[in-house]
């Protein structure tokens, strides 16, 4: 910890010139060893407590150190809990009072305090990586289906925040599978000049089906494959089928729409198309099909049904305040999420896919106040990210302390971010 932890509070214990770094136990050392640390003008790295930061300080003014020497007092190194405070030898013991830090009942917390020139703080704010991330400690929501949530949780650890994936939506093989069974059958049997998918989910019904049935990929020869997004297209090329039709604008269905091109009876030997879907109805897309002249097999690959409510300290953080922001993906893990858990708090940052899942949001009273730029995941926690960094700099322009939504009363309106 003496070292890892000020690489990541961005002081650089070494440098070109090697100069002299000394570790100092501040709950062991003796008074000699105090006299011979601050005797030198190099680096000193101290372990203490939290409540004894400022008797550590003491003791180097004491033993010769400049009152006006930097330091920097990190607590909870390296975690996304890590905080730390830039002062002086002679400044800790107010910084840390004003900072509301002590006393405090957490004040027999281990830290690591770094004194000298390399804990300025002018230094240290161009070279602190940690802390600077855009979501840096805020604890984020993700109600999604297990399987589903892994990747975007993995992309907000990279911001620096902490999900906590709470299952809302589980999926469930059809309550009559017959119809499924007949449309993969006519995959072989050459029924479809096309198969479209709509969702992750439905792939993986499909790719399901295909297995119990002893089929691959193979399958698909002759067919062409269509995809609403980037999602399900990677979904599809996982199971080793490359689709031959993505939307070149928005993703979704319209989206599919779009770019689909007509039936012709001169080109296309078939006129039916395999849509697998949720039981959901896709009105919107079979309506589209149909017009551009398409027969079409609307079969319900997988149910989605509420999942059960998670427990009850969850519960109580979503409507007590205890997130930063929660996601939403889909209207379903709206209409999901409040109907097991309840709504998020007023201080909550709502964000939201697209327009149709944040009108859900707002009809059960939420403020939306981020929106992805497209229909993606990926954009959805790039705009949370672009969301907290324009909240820090706001913060830091203001001379304002950086903190989490969760930390602040309900304010004014915030105004939604779509960038």
């Amino acid at each position: 910890p003496a070292v890892g932890v000020p690489a990541y509070a961005g002081v650089p214990l070494r440098d070109a010139d090697g100069a002299d770094v000394r570790f100092v136990d501040a709950r062991t050392a003796s008074d000699r060893c105090w006299t011979e640390v601050g005797a030198s003008d190099g680096t000193v790295v101290v372990s203490t407590t939290l409540d004894a930061v400022a008797a550590a300080a003491g003791e180097l003014v004491s033993a010769g150190r400049k009152p006006d020497t930097p330091l920097t007092v990190t607590v909870a190194g390296t975690t996304t809990r890590q905080r730390t405070w830039s002062a002086t030898l002679g400044t800790i013991a107010q910084t840390l009072k004003q900072a509301k830090v002590l006393p405090s009942p957490d004040g027999g917390r281990p830290v690591i305090a770094v004194v000298g020139e390399r804990s300025a703080a002018a230094r240290r704010d161009q070279l602190s990586w940690f802390e600077s991330k855009p979501l840096f400690g805020w604890k984020v929501l993700v109600p999604r289906t297990k399987e589903q949530s892994a990747a975007l949780s993995e992309q907000l650890r990279s911001y620096g925040a902490v999900p906590h994936e709470v299952p809302t939506i589980a999926v469930e093989p059809p309550r009559t599978p017959q119809q499924m069974e007949r449309a993969v059958k006519g995959l072989v049997t050459g029924r479809y000049e096309w198969i479209a998918f709509t969702s992750v989910n439905a792939v993986k019904a499909v790719r399901e089906k295909f297995e119990e049935y002893g089929l691959d990929a193979r399958a698909f020869a002759g067919i062409k494959v269509a995809a609403v997004g980037e999602q399900t297209a990677r979904a599809l090329i996982a199971f080793g089928v490359k689709p031959d039709l993505v939307p070149s604008g928005e993703q979704s269905a319209a989206g599919l729409l779009e770019d689909w091109p007509p039936y012709d009876p001169v080109f296309d030997p078939i006129d039916r198309v395999f849509l697998p879907r949720a039981d959901i109805a896709t009105e919107t897309l079979v309506a589209g099909l149909i017009e551009l002249g398409w027969e079409v097999d609307d079969v319900t690959a997988y149910r989605t049904v509420r999942a059960s409510p998670p427990p009850a300290e969850t519960r109580e953080a979503i409507k007590g305040g205890g997130f930063d922001a929660v996601l939403f993906t889909s209207s379903s893990t709206v209409r999901n999420l409040v109907g097991i858990a309840g709504k998020p708090h007023n201080v909550t940052v709502i964000a939201c896919i697209g327009p149709a899942t944040a009108k859900t949001a707002e009809e059960h009273g939420l403020r939306v106040d981020v929106m992805a730029p497209e229909p993606s995941v990926a954009k959805l926690a790039e705009a949370l990210a672009d969301f907290g960094a324009k909240r820090r700099d706001a913060a830091l322009e203001s001379g304002d302390p950086v903190t989490r939504p969760s930390e602040r009363r309900p304010g004014a309106r915030r105004r939604r971010s779509t960038t």
